[in-house]
């Protein structure tokens, strides 16, 4: 965002040079000073001589466009449209930046809660460990019933381990996007609320994205640029009209010739000065067919601009549509886990009550635990994934992801 707010800047100055090239003129002021030596003319009689004559001079010269084919226009027309544009980049990577951090923050979630799941799961494995073992030393299961509890034990493990080295790298990832400091501690919100969705047509979504979305704008302003680049080349055709005025003025003497009196500074200064008032035109006839090459150029710049403008805005609606379809869904997938996550936990509680009571295995209970943890783990998965398709929707309708 630094990066992009000095473009933004240096986009702004050039609009304010572009204008004051187009309303003021150019003034520039300069003097010199210099021994000439050997045969010169000499400025006080006009004839040749060989005497060093020292010479200093004083000019101010201004001079401003009065016609230029309407390049200096054009000129103000596209930095005002580079300005608007840089302004849709800055909104695009502002946008960017916040839908990386949520999916980043969601994978933070999902492998947090996981780990939360698989401790409780490592507890409960670690405890028929235990009981298999005092049942196995009062006869009551055998040694490899013991194994298959150690087993699933050192399974769970595992994948504790592997989904605490997951969640490590996603935080890791977190703290990238969002430029903090990689030693620092990042708080995490755990509470995930279930977002509310809402839907609209492909139609009237994909309208309000086509009039809001900083990529339908910066392909719009592309195409005016293109357009505006044609009339500057057109305009190279055009002759120009320029005045100009200046006065100047200059002081000179003869260092050692004797007997020599030069005439005051003041007075040469006074007397020596001149102004001069020029109205020029400059017409173009023959440039080994530069300009012709250049109209051809912009003329194909534009259809070029023209074209990936309507496949912006195809684009735009295929992925409104993707959009919609992705988040139904997601919605319908979420439904459907959150109804197997209740199932499952109470078909694991009563599962749990069974091998209490020695009703089954413990295999069939590491079985009922196992499933129970992966509807845990769908149903927070389905719900990440849910509020991620829920905020693009909510995004092509308007509401940028810096305000969810």
């Amino acid at each position: 965002m630094k990066i992009q707010a000095v473009n933004r800047n240096d986009e702004r100055w050039q609009r304010r040079q572009a204008i004051m090239q187009m309303f003021t003129p150019n003034i520039e002021a300069q003097t010199y000073a210099y021994n000439q030596y050997g045969r010169n003319l000499d400025p006080e009689t006009n004839t040749y001589n060989d005497v060093t004559t020292f010479y200093n001079g004083y000019s101010l010269n201004a001079g401003i466009t009065l016609f230029d084919g309407f390049r200096s226009i054009n000129n103000v027309k596209m930095a005002s449209i580079t300005t608007k544009m840089g302004v849709s980049k800055e909104q695009q990577t502002r946008d960017e930046i916040c839908l990386a951090t949520m999916e980043a923050f969601s994978n933070v979630i999902y492998y947090t809660e996981l780990e939360t799941i698989l401790q409780e799961q490592v507890k409960t494995a670690q405890a028929a460990r235990d009981k298999a073992i005092r049942q196995e030393e009062l006869g009551q299961k055998s040694h490899a019933d013991v194994m298959q509890m150690e087993y699933e034990l050192a399974q769970t493990q595992y994948h504790l381990i592997t989904t605490i080295n997951q969640r490590n790298d996603a935080m890791i990832t977190l703290k990238d996007v969002m430029f903090w400091p990689i030693g620092d501690e990042l708080k995490i919100d755990r509470s995930i609320a279930e977002p509310v969705v809402t839907l609209a047509s492909n139609s009237e979504l994909a309208e309000t994205a086509k009039a809001t979305l900083p990529q339908a704008e910066i392909a719009s302003m592309n195409k005016k640029r293109a357009e505006v680049d044609l009339k500057m080349a057109r305009g190279s055709y055009f002759p120009t009209l320029s005045f100009n005025g200046g006065w100047s003025t200059t002081y000179y003497t003869y260092p050692g010739m004797k007997d020599y009196k030069p005439r005051s500074f003041s007075e040469q200064f006074r007397n020596n000065a001149g102004e001069y008032l020029q109205l020029s035109i400059n017409i173009p006839i023959y440039d080994q067919l530069r300009r012709r090459t250049a109209l051809k150029q912009k003329k194909n710049a534009l259809v070029r601009a023209e074209a990936e403008y309507a496949q912006t805005m195809r684009d735009i609606e295929n992925e409104v549509a993707r959009a919609i379809d992705d988040c139904q869904g997601a919605l319908a997938a979420f439904r459907q886990a959150d109804k197997l996550a209740e199932l499952q936990k109470e078909a694991f509680r009563l599962s749990a009550k069974q091998y209490e009571a020695g009703l089954i295995s413990a295999i069939e209970y590491q079985t009922a635990s196992q499933t129970y943890l992966n509807a845990m783990a769908e149903r927070i998965g389905a719900l990440l994934k849910l509020r991620i398709k829920d905020s693009v929707v909510r995004y092509f309708k308007g509401e940028p992801y810096i305000n969810q």
